[in-house]
């Protein structure tokens, strides 16, 4: 596991985008964090470093997936306003496998992420300075 103090949301971006880089089909990148810690950003920065152009990646809260439909499929999950997503009639594992998946929330289906998934956790540490734990590191392996 890595630790990565952000001052701001562009190195935020910034780190998400190198992550973003590295990623290949079937990755998953599970995001944790409090309202407001950045998750979002930390997925537009994924996004950017697929490729996908800035403005793409927005919050899809009042929409459970969004999907890049490039060479590899980019799906952006949010998962903020369903109390059982996995009630939801949706095939997670096919989801997971057909692309590079981003999950905001992850917390709510933490027991079905797939082996080796990628954590993020962002935690709030000031106005703008955002503590940032990665695990299963695709930049660094670990």
């Amino acid at each position: 596991m890595r630790t990565i103090i952000s001052r701001s949301p562009e190195e935020t971006r910034r780190i998400a985008r190198e992550m973003g880089r590295k990623l290949k089909q079937g990755n998953v990148v599970a995001l944790f964090g409090k309202l407001g810690a950045g998750k979002t950003v930390f997925v537009q920065g994924l996004a950017e470093g697929l490729g996908i152009p800035p403005n793409w990646a927005k919050s899809p809260s009042f929409t459970l997936i969004r999907v890049f439909a490039g060479i590899i499929p980019f799906y952006h999950l949010d998962l903020y306003r369903l109390e059982d997503p996995l009630s939801e009639d949706l095939d997670w594992q096919e989801i997971f496998e057909m692309g590079i998946s981003a999950v905001e929330w992850a917390e709510k289906i933490e027991e079905i992420l797939p082996p080796g998934t990628t954590k993020v956790r962002l935690k709030v540490k000031g106005k703008r300075i955002r503590e940032i734990e990665i695990e299963n590191d695709p930049c660094f392996g670990n």
